[in-house]
């Protein structure tokens, strides 16, 4: 009975879900500029529909393609007619997503069977949603849920505030999974609540911060990019607006912040991954988050969870150069960072979102830190490319105990640190 149920899961899904057959992601190493504009000019083709996990942007770093199976050949041969070097990371991407599917079909079987959420697997919205509800009712003295606006779809956007009472205290904001295949990043933040909700009045860290400050936390923030994840196509990153005059639906909400808009790193292509939008603020979703802190007026922090590649940033990405409170900034960063690697030996590299990656515009930490708030940081999570946004659900917890060290450090700083 048990393998019926989890072909069935498998079967439904798979009726409406893209395939990925034969799809494989490659690692590039380039040894120069030269061979960086090559790779770029590959990114200009877009017959070839290459999906850039990592962007080409300097030697230093790798870079990550996810390219279609008829596109293989083709790559590998213009890569190797460049003597540019390549490795194959996953050889077939719908093998490791038909096990990443088979995996949640046999936890939604036990989770059935047990009635409880399970944090150690990859939930749909309506599961996630379900649990705030729930941490809402088992922990009403510290926790409530808020609805900030909808989607583009009519999906709520929920906030869980975590306040021990208290007029407009001074707040820190959390948020997880603007990109919506990220998926370690949803299920982190759901844990993290938990962790926080749990926490109150035991570890004294925790308790000093809520006695003073209040924490917000969205833990999807782009639902129904989140939901297309599910049941239409895993490698969904945008969100779900229609495009006037394009058939090509999104924008990633990461680069329609009001912050050097439109600049280097963005796409004014409706059909990139990295589409702008046709304007700042454009996307209900970015709307909607800036409309809560302009409104609140008292946010000391901007905390926001992104995956992959291990990395602790801070701004700019709109430009490069370093913002006036760098050197705390990268102080802080650095302590994060060693409270990150002091659980399981986790490495983040840390820096200005410029320096650590490449040149982005139109990214929220960069809109916040201009609107005011001053500690603003974005994580990128595991891994570093083995799994990339297919990390296994065995890591979810691990991921999210030590992001929850990285945070608590720098909510301990802000809570110490009033500006």
């Amino acid at each position: 009975m048990k393998l019926i149920l989890i072909f069935s899961a498998l079967f439904g899904a798979s009726l409406c879900l893209e395939s990925f057959v034969g799809h494989q992601v490659l690692r590039i190493k380039t040894r120069n500029e030269e061979e960086v504009k090559k790779l770029q000019l590959l990114d200009s083709l877009e017959h070839l529909e290459l999906d850039f996990w990592i962007n080409p942007s300097t030697p230093a770093l790798p870079v990550d393609v996810r390219i279609p199976a008829n596109g293989v050949q083709a790559v590998k041969a213009f890569l190797e007619s460049h003597g540019i070097e390549y490795s194959i990371l996953i050889e077939d991407l719908q093998v490791v997503l038909d096990k990443e599917k088979q995996d949640m079909a046999c936890s939604q079987q036990r989770d059935r069977s047990s009635n409880s959420f399970n944090y150690g697997t990859y939930n749909s919205l309506d599961s996630i949603y379900a649990e705030l509800d729930h941490l809402a009712s088992e922990f009403s003295n510290i926790v409530s849920k808020l609805k900030i606006g909808e989607s583009y779809e009519k999906r709520p956007l929920y906030v869980l505030k975590f306040s021990t009472g208290g007029r407009n205290r001074p707040a820190i904001w959390i948020d997880a999974g603007i990109h919506s295949r990220e998926w370690v990043t949803q299920a982190s933040a759901v844990w993290i609540a938990k962790k926080i909700a749990s926490d109150y009045g035991k570890d004294p860290s925790i308790t000093s911060l809520l006695n003073k400050m209040d924490i917000f936390l969205l833990t999807v923030s782009n639902p129904d990019g989140y939901v297309f994840t599910h049941t239409t196509n895993r490698m969904w990153r945008k969100t779900r607006s229609k495009n006037q005059g394009s058939p090509c639906v999104g924008v990633d909400p990461n680069r329609n912040w009001d912050a050097g808009f439109g600049g280097p790193g963005a796409s004014s292509n409706p059909c990139s991954d990295s589409y702008h939008g046709p304007r700042a603020n454009s996307e209900v979703e970015v709307k909607s988050v800036v409309n809560f802190i302009k409104n609140h007026g008292n946010i000391r922090a901007f905390l926001t969870l992104h995956s992959y590649s291990q990395l602790l940033m801070y701004p700019y990405g709109y430009k490069c150069t370093e913002p006036p409170d760098y050197a705390e900034l990268d102080a802080l960063g650095r302590a994060a960072a060693n409270s990150i690697r002091s659980l399981y030996g986790t490495t983040f590299t840390v820096g200005s979102i410029c320096t650590a990656i490449y040149q982005a515009s139109g990214g929220s930490i960069d809109w916040s830190y201009d609107y005011g708030i001053k500690y603003s940081f974005a994580f990128e999570l595991r891994d570093t490319g083995r799994y990339g946004f297919l990390l296994p659900a065995n890591q979810i917890i691990p991921t999210a105990e030590e992001t929850w060290l990285g945070l608590k450090t720098i909510m301990e700083h802000v809570r110490d640190n009033s500006y």
